[in-house]
């Protein structure tokens, strides 16, 4: 039987950008689907429900913000923006909302396929032998890809997830943000210091009863982030 080929929802207004972006990923293997507007965008989405969603976020209409919260506001699909050179506070913003990654216009193909499969590979294989993390509280499910705290499920983002996953698995170790990055990444191309800052205010508000002080997740001023549980010691199985 033939593998099921994994779909992407293409979102620009730019014929141009989605034919190049639709030959380089039919290339690569994926089935895509497009719209050039955010209404469109969003009856694709619910619809074809794809695996991944390349979206810009200067479009006409319904804005690649306003796209990407209602995307969250339903499932944790992996979210990758493009944004022009100007967007820095957007891309904030969709990093707070819940994307995953941004590319910068212009840009070239091949690395928007990279980072596709990169991001997609993370959400799909996990290559450690423990399934399950506890600390304190928190359970970290590596198998089923699922976050509980005190029993209730959280939902993180599959960046979230693998920021999150990193760091417990070595309780105390401080990373850097440059490390963070890479782990989440493969080195694959540049970002910046407020990329890993974003992720991890996110985290808190998700985790942490106060995300001001932190049970989980800990700052080490000048140095990056360190995984702890205040309450407990953390446990692998």
């Amino acid at each position: 039987m033939p593998k099921t080929k994994q779909k992407i929802l293409v979102v620009d207004d730019e014929p141009q950008i989605v034919r190049v972006l639709k030959a380089y990923l039919e290339k690569a293997e994926f089935q895509v689907i497009s719209a050039m507007d955010g209404k469109s965008a969003l009856a694709s989405f619910s619809t074809e429900q794809p695996d991944f969603v390349i979206l810009d976020l200067n479009l006409p209409g319904l804005d690649g913000l306003e796209i990407c919260r209602a995307i969250r506001d339903e499932s944790d699909t992996p979210i990758l923006m493009l944004t022009s050179r100007s967007e820095e506070a957007d891309r904030i913003v969709g990093l707070e909302l819940g994307a995953d990654d941004y590319i910068v216009k212009p840009f070239s193909p091949r690395e928007i396929v990279v980072r596709v499969k990169t991001i997609l590979r993370r959400v799909r294989n996990d290559g450690s032998s423990s399934r399950f993390i506890r600390a304190g509280k928190l359970e970290i499910d590596i198998a089923e890809h699922s976050i509980s705290l005190a029993g209730n499920l959280i939902d993180l983002t599959p960046t979230e997830f693998d920021l999150l996953v990193f760091m417990a698995r070595q309780p105390r170790r401080v990373f850097s943000r440059q490390q963070l990055l890479e782990s989440v990444s493969d080195g694959n191309f540049d970002v910046y210091d407020r990329t890993v800052d974003t992720h991890i205010k996110n985290l808190r508000l998700k985790l942490e009863p106060d995300p001001k002080n932190p049970l989980y997740i800990h700052t080490v001023f000048g140095l990056g982030y360190k995984f702890e549980a205040s309450t407990d010691e953390t446990h692998q199985s």
